[in-house]
């Protein structure tokens, strides 16, 4: 996850004479950062995802959205009740508001040669609805759970209104080169079972059902979809049941075999070494993909399975630890042999 960022040296150097937002805005920029990975690991990586933001989708509904330096995302005026719903965008035009996405995609695929897939991303709505409530990143999510629970008409409103644009940025990723899509819900374990099944899982099968269907409309052909609804680990089978995706991420906090065991040979999985383990020096690294690998594993091989880490690489990360992350995966993911 988040393959192109801040532990890379080179991509620092951009970083320091370019806005966050103009680099996602600028295809040529986009794409740089996006081969930067792929060029510093070529033949350890499995594929590329294209450099940009989840966040890019509340901006095309009209909001302003800034990357402040040591704190993240921030909204200057975030929605603080349903009425402030009026500043947003009534009907989203994705491919002319969101083009630059699509851009880099065309541009970034041309790049890679064809040496890896490339995958195209959003946040789920709940996710975004969250920062677009409570105006970056939260603790307690105070401000987003109020709507939930003293505006549910308007909050479903607002959820379904981000889905449908969500859909369509999805679906112009594909139009534009796009050959897998990931959708990150980085906020579900916030929700309780009960208001994830109604606040969240509704909207992520909107979001699959409606790019599968909008393709077929196309005579394009469908691409494999991820979610990723990290913390939501009570769900899995409830995903694989109901969610509409042929990959399930899982962060850290899963027993991979026991994953597997709930869910079968129905979907893949994705993940899941906790990313403060690339602080724990080779031999931690070492320790910790390999007993991964066995757990992935089903009868000595691995079954459905993209190695992967349980959430995003933090920006300490030694790119060289990285790379023996992936030199252990490749040492350790393969059939057992007699």
């Amino acid at each position: 996850m988040r393959q192109a960022g801040r532990y890379l040296p080179e991509f620092r150097a951009i970083r320091a004479e370019q806005d966050f937002f103009k680099v996602c805005r600028t295809p040529s920029l986009a794409c740089e950062v996006t081969l930067q990975p792929i060029r510093r690991y070529t033949g350890l990586v499995d594929a590329s995802i294209i450099f940009s933001d989840i966040l890019v989708v509340p901006q095309a509904m009209g909001l302003v959205v800034e990357m402040i330096p040591g704190k993240g995302p921030s909204f200057p005026a975030p929605l603080k009740t349903p009425e402030d719903m009026c500043r947003l965008s009534d009907n989203v035009d994705v491919e002319k508001e969101l083009g630059y996405v699509c851009d880099a995609i065309t541009l970034t695929r041309k790049e890679l040669k064809g040496e890896v897939p490339l995958i195209g991303f959003c946040g789920a709505p709940w996710t975004l609805f969250a920062y677009m409530i409570e105006g970056g990143g939260s603790k307690f999510f105070t401000a987003c759970k109020t709507w939930l629970f003293k505006y549910p008409k308007e909050s479903k409103d607002l959820l379904q209104r981000i889905s449908v644009v969500c859909a369509d940025f999805l679906v112009a990723q594909v139009k534009a080169g796009a050959q897998l899509l990931q959708v990150f819900d980085s906020w579900a374990g916030e929700l309780s079972p009960s208001d994830y099944r109604e606040f969240s899982l509704p909207y992520c099968q909107f979001i699959s059902s409606t790019v599968r269907a909008k393709l077929r409309e196309l005579n394009i052909p469908e691409v494999p979809m991820i979610l990723f609804a990290k913390g939501a680990n009570w769900a899995l089978e409830e995903l694989v049941e109901s969610a509409g995706y042929d990959v399930l991420g899982l962060d850290w906090l899963h027993e991979p075999d026991i994953a597997r065991k709930r869910v079968g040979s129905r979907v893949t999985l994705q993940g899941n070494m906790d990313p403060n383990v690339l602080y724990g020096g080779k031999e931690a690294i070492e320790r910790t993909v390999k007993r991964m690998a066995e757990a992935f594993k089903v009868n000595g091989s691995p079954d459905r399975w993209i190695a992967n880490l349980g959430h995003g690489i933090t920006p300490g990360v030694d790119p060289d630890d990285l790379k023996w992350f992936f030199e252990c995966i490749h040492k350790y993911s393969y059939a057992d042999t007699c």
